[in-house]
């Protein structure tokens, strides 16, 4: 008993610390999103506001498909390479918004950024197979294999095709720049960002709702 209260305890502190780490990373991300936006909100840009929704979802689904990962996979011991991968995402992920104001950079970042989360995602497999061998019951074998399933969905669909998206915005930007750019056929492009991006944080809402049980 004291065994299981002791592991319960780590646990329960690898939870808050990565809680913590998600919070932080993606405030900072927040503040360079808020002050890239700054001129374009107060100066009336209209052209630019869908990048900064845009920005704002991806903020939405960083933060939820983290938690979503903290409250089902996350156990002692820390997961340095995991956290770091965070890390290295947030940095890719703040850069792209600083190119708020940059159609080519933005969609070009955005790619990078989603290149990192696929890498995330392929790492974090290790994680649901030792959730897997530690289950010990019907329903933990039922929400690991969930969870698994939703990872390999990402990792072999939803992940590349985003990524295959804002490649192909920002090819498109850079070769016809006097469509995309000078005619501000971008906003073509960027509503298929907020589309896409709106769509797949409605699936994360959603499979939470179905997991929650």
């Amino acid at each position: 008993m004291k065994s299981a209260a002791g592991r319960s305890q780590l646990d329960s502190m690898i939870v808050e610390i990565e809680l913590t780490l998600v919070s932080i990373i993606q405030g900072v991300a927040l503040t360079v999103l808020i002050e890239s936006s700054r001129d374009v909100i107060t100066d009336l840009k209209f052209v630019y506001w869908p990048y900064v929704l845009s920005g704002l979802l991806v903020i939405f689904i960083f933060w939820s498909r983290a938690v979503l990962h903290i409250i089902t996979l996350i156990r002692w011991p820390l997961e340095f390479g995991h956290n770091f991968l965070y890390i290295g995402c947030a940095l890719i992920e703040a850069v792209s918004f600083a190119q708020l104001i940059n159609p080519a950079n933005w969609f070009a970042f955005g790619a990078a950024f989603i290149a990192s989360g696929w890498v995330l995602f392929f790492y974090d497999l290790r994680l649901i197979r030792a959730r897997q061998e530690d289950s010990r019951g019907e329903a933990g074998n039922r929400l690991y294999e969930r969870v698994r399933r939703d990872q390999w969905i990402n990792l072999a669909l939803l992940l590349p095709a985003v990524f295959i998206l804002n490649v192909a915005c920002a090819i498109c930007i850079r070769t016809w720049p006097e469509i995309f750019v000078h005619n501000n056929a971008h906003l073509w492009l960027i509503a298929l960002q907020v589309l896409g991006f709106a769509g797949y944080l409605i699936y994360v809402v959603r499979f939470y709702i179905n997991l929650a049980p």
